[in-house]
């Protein structure tokens, strides 16, 4: 069982930065592929950005070069540095786990935070 606690979200005007966290507890974090994903009122869950055991990472291509994700085994917790922000990246972001070894798929992920409201102004 893992749990996920994400931090970090506000209101930021376009072209600002935020740096979101998720801490996780239990002692597998570092096994696990971990992943942020977001929701925007109206719309479905959207993949973001996710990292390996092994950080290799992946990115939505509405995020790259703009988002960057890392993880802390020590500390288990994992960062989503976000620059340049536009308003359409306003949504509630979440964090996630996955078992797999490698995956971007909703459904793939079985551990899930609250969430934390980004909002972005014009």
């Amino acid at each position: 069982q893992v749990q996920l606690v994400e931090s970090g979200g506000g209101l930021v005007q376009a072209g600002g930065s935020l740096r979101l966290s998720c801490a996780a507890s239990g002692r597998t974090f570092s096994s696990y592929i971990m992943g942020w994903f977001r929701q925007a009122p109206g719309k479905e869950r959207e993949f973001v950005t996710t990292i390996s055991s092994y950080e290799s990472t992946a990115y939505a291509d509405s995020v790259k070069g703009r988002f960057t994700i890392s993880r802390d085994n020590a500390k288990n917790t994992v960062y989503l540095q976000m620059n340049s922000l536009k308003p359409e990246d306003t949504a509630v972001y979440y964090c996630a786990a996955s078992g797999k070894l490698w995956s971007t798929k909703i459904g793939e992920y079985i551990y899930w935070g609250q969430g934390t409201q980004v909002t972005v102004s014009s």
